[in-house]
C-alpha cells in the first residue's frame, strides 16, 4: 500500500470554538514522508508544527497543540478525516490559532478532503503498529489496546442522562465505514455547561450551529439527532483523530470505555514513551489503488446536510 496526499489545495474559513472570531485554514498537497505538517499564521511570520503526543499542551475543550511558541486548538476533527480516510501526508496552513469548529463534526473537512481527491504517492506507508496487549486504566475511565491488522474500535460510554445511558460501538475504521458511519456525528454537551463557559468567556463560539446541546431531559437543536447513538459515534471519532496525533498511522483493537481527549492523550503518550514495549514499524508493501477525484483550482467548504 503506498502512501497517499491531496490531489489539489482546498481552504475553508468558519468559526473558532475558542475565540468566537473567523478563523481560516487551507489544505495543501504534501511530499512522501512529509506526515501531517501544520503551519500556523499570526502576524509574525510562519511555525511549523507536526503533531506528536508531548505537543498536546490542553485537553479540556479540546485537543490543542502547540511548541511553546504557538499553540493550534480544536485540531482533533481535522484530524479524525485525514487519519479516516487514508491520507498520509498534508499541510495544513492556520490562521487564527484554531480551526474552524463547522458543524461539530468531521463531515465539512470529509467534504473538503473528497473535492480535493486522494492520489497515491511514490513510497509505501508505514504504520505504527500495536505488538503486545495493554490495558489503560484512570479513573475508572479504560483503554484497552491488542495487536491487529488494521484500526478497529469497540467504544463504549455511560452518561446519567435519559437520552443517553450506555451506549457502544463497534467499528473497523475504514475511510468507506468513517464516512458513513462516523463523519456526521457531531460534539455534545450540556446546557449548564455552556452556560458557564459562556459566563467565563470560554467557547464563545460554541452554540447549537455546531454542537448537540442537552438539557436534562432531551435535545434543545430543533432537528435532532443524525443517529440514535451520534454520542458514542462522535467519541469514535474523537478517539481517531486524537490517535493521529501519534504521527503515524497507527494500527490495533481499541476497547474503549469512558475515555476524553485527556485519556486518550494520556494513553498515546504512554506506547510512545515505551515504544520498544508496545509499537512496532511495519511497512505496508502490496499497493492498493486509491481513487482519484482530480478538480482545479481551490475549492471552498459547504454545508453538509444533516
Amino acid at each position: 500500500m503506498l502512501q497517499t496526499t491531496i490531489h489539489k489545495t482546498v481552504r475553508c474559513t468558519g468559526v473558532g470554538l475558542h475565540s468566537g472570531k473567523q478563523v481560516e485554514m487551507v489544505l495543501r498537497p504534501a511530499a512522501e514522508d512529509t506526515g501531517i505538517l501544520f503551519s500556523l499564521h499570526n502576524g509574525d511570520g510562519s511555525t511549523f508544527l507536526t503533531p506528536a503526543p508531548n505537543l498536546v499542551v490542553e485537553t479540556g475543550l479540546a485537543t490543542v497543540l502547540g511548541n511553546g511558541r504557538e499553540t493550534v486548538a480544536t485540531v482533533e476533527h481535522l484530524l479524525a478525516a485525514v487519519s479516516g480516510m487514508g491520507i498520509d501526508n498534508i499541510h495544513i496552513e492556520v490562521t487564527g490559532r484554531e480551526l474552524p469548529i463547522m458543524d461539530g463534526s468531521a463531515a465539512s473537512f470529509v467534504y473538503l478532503l473528497k473535492q480535493a481527491g486522494v492520489r497515491e504517492l511514490g513510497k509505501p506507508r508505514t504504520v505504527m503498529a500495536i505488538k503486545k496487549a495493554i490495558e489503560f486504566e484512570q479513573d475508572g475511565k479504560s483503554i484497552k489496546a491488542r495487536p491487529y491488522d488494521g484500526f478497529r474500535v469497540d467504544y463504549t460510554i455511560e452518561f446519567a442522562h435519559p437520552l443517553i445511558g450506555v451506549q457502544n460501538m463497534s467499528l473497523e475504521v475504514t475511510p468507506e465505514n468513517f464516512v458513513a458511519e462516523i463523519a456526521k456525528a457531531r460534539t455534545f454537551g450540556f446546557l449548564k455547561e455552556v452556560d458557564y463557559l459562556h459566563a467565563n468567556g470560554l467557547a464563545l463560539g460554541g452554540s447549537l450551529d455546531n454542537a448537540i446541546v442537552l438539557d436534562e431531559y432531551g435535545v434543545l437543536n430543533a432537528e435532532g439527532l443524525r443517529f440514535q447513538d451520534e454520542f458514542v459515534r462522535h467519541k469514535i471519532l474523537d478517539f481517531v483523530g486524537d490517535m493521529a496525533v501519534l504521527g503515524a498511522p497507527l494500527q490495533g483493537h481499541f476497547t474503549v470505555f469512558a475515555s476524553g481527549h485527556a485519556m486518550n492523550n494520556a494513553f498515546l503518550r504512554h506506547i510512545d514513551e515505551n515504544r520498544e514495549m508496545y509499537l512496532e514499524t511495519k511497512t505496508l508493501a502490496d499497493s492498493l489503488r486509491v481513487e482519484e477525484t482530480v478538480h482545479e483550482g481551490v475549492v471552498e467548504a459547504a454545508p453538509v446536510p444533516a
